[in-house]
C-alpha cells in the first residue's frame, strides 16, 4: 500500500509538535472501567505478565501494547479499552514486565524488540480463550515490538489486522533525537521512571550489574549499561541494530496501518520508512500536527476528539465490508 496523507485535522489550539504530545498526558480524562478484569500470566522462565481485560468475553479480541514506561494509566489506555468495548470488542491490554505496578521477578525487564514476549501472549490468549487475537494495536515502543513481530511471523502471524502508532522505527535515531533540544524533557521524564523502577526492583534482589544510575543521563547510556547487558545484547548499538522495526516492515503479510506524524518529536522525519519499503499489506498514514501519540482533533470535528481511536475502529471494520 502507498504512503497516504491523513484526513486528520489537528486541534488549532495545540500548534507544533510538543503541545499535542504533552496535552493528553497532562489533561486527558481517564475513564473508570468498573468491569475491568485482571489476569496474571505465569511465564516458563518463572516471571509473570499482567493482562487487563474489558468487554464482552465472547467478542473479537483486540490486544493493546503500551509504550515505554506505559501502563493502564497511559493517556490512551483506559479510553481505548472503553471505546473498544463499546464498539463490540473484547479489549486486552498487555503490561510489559514490571509495568503493571509490581516489579517483575527476574533481573531482566522489557525492551523495544521483545517480540518473543508478544508471541507468548498471543499463544496464551489463543489457548485460554479458545480463539486467536483478532487485532493488535501498539503505541511507540509497543508499536516497534508489534512491527518486528509481524515481520518475523510473516504469513504465520495469527491475527486479522494490526495498527502501529508513533513508532520509533530506528532506535538509534530515536535515542539521538530525544537527546536534543526540547525533546530532552521526554527523555528526562522517562529515564526518571526507568531508574526508579530499577532501584525498586534491585532493592529486593541483587543486581547483576555494576552501574551508577546518577551518571546515566541519556537513553543511549541507559541502553548501553542496562538494557543491553540485561537482555543479551553486546551493547546499545547491537540492541538498536537488531531490534529496530524498520528492517522488518517489508516482510509483513498482515493488513497493517501505521499512523505517524511527520514532525514526531521523538524522532527525525527521515526515520520514517519510504514507500519503497512498504509491502502491499502495509499502509503508512502521515499526519501533520499530531505530535507523539497525541493526534487530537479539531474541536469542530464532532466525531471524536482523538484520531487514533477513530482510525482504529475504521481499520477494524474494513475487513468486515463485502
Amino acid at each position: 500500500m502507498p504512503v497516504v496523507k491523513s484526513a486528520f485535522v489537528p486541534a488549532w489550539w495545540l500548534p507544533g509538535a510538543h503541545l499535542p504530545t504533552l496535552w493528553p498526558s497532562l489533561f486527558r480524562h481517564r475513564p473508570d472501567l468498573p468491569q475491568l478484569k485482571r489476569e496474571r500470566v505465569e511465564l516458563p522462565d518463572g516471571d509473570f505478565l499482567d493482562l487487563s481485560w474489558n468487554g464482552d468475553d465472547q467478542a473479537p479480541i483486540v490486544l493493546l501494547l503500551h509504550g515505554l514506561e506505559g501502563s493502564l494509566h497511559s493517556h490512551y489506555a483506559a479510553p481505548l479499552l472503553k471505546t473498544l468495548a463499546e464498539a463490540g470488542y473484547l479489549a486486552c491490554m498487555l503490561h510489559f514486565r514490571g509495568c503493571s505496578g509490581e516489579p517483575n521477578r527476574l533481573p531482566r525487564s522489557y525492551h523495544s524488540g521483545d517480540s518473543a514476549e508478544l508471541q507468548s501472549v498471543t499463544e496464551h490468549i489463543h489457548s485460554s480463550r479458545q480463539r486467536p487475537v483478532h487485532a493488535i494495536i501498539g503505541f511507540s515502543l509497543g508499536g516497534n515490538v508489534l512491527l518486528k513481530w509481524l515481520g518475523e511471523q510473516g504469513h504465520q502471524a495469527n491475527i486479522e489486522r494490526a495498527m502501529a502508532v508513533s513508532v520509533p522505527f530506528l532506535l538509534d535515531q530515536a535515542a539521538d533525537r530525544l537527546n536534543q533540544g526540547f525533546s530532552r524533557l521526554y527523555q528526562k521524564h522517562l529515564l526518571h521512571s526507568m531508574k526508579k523502577k530499577y532501584r525498586e526492583k534491585f532493592s529486593r534482589m541483587p543486581s547483576p550489574l555494576q552501574v551508577d544510575l546518577n551518571q546515566i543521563n541519556s537513553f543511549r547510556e541507559y541502553d548501553e549499561q542496562i538494557t543491553a547487558p540485561l537482555h543479551g545484547f553486546s551493547g546499545a548499538d547491537d540492541y538498536y541494530r537488531r531490534c529496530s522495526s524498520r528492517q522488518f516492515i517489508p516482510f509483513i503479510r498482515i493488513p497493517t496501518l501505521i499512523l505517524h506524524d511527520r514532525h514526531d518529536p521523538f524522532m527525525w522525519p527521515h526515520t520514517v520508512p519510504t514507500e519503497q519499503e512498504l509491502p502491499d499489506e502495509v499502509m503508512l498514514e502521515l499526519t501533520k500536527g499530531g505530535g507523539h501519540a497525541g493526534f487530537i482533533c479539531n474541536q469542530a470535528d464532532t466525531r471524536g476528539a482523538y484520531w487514533t481511536e477513530r482510525r482504529l475502529l475504521e481499520w477494524l471494520k474494513e475487513d468486515k465490508q463485502p
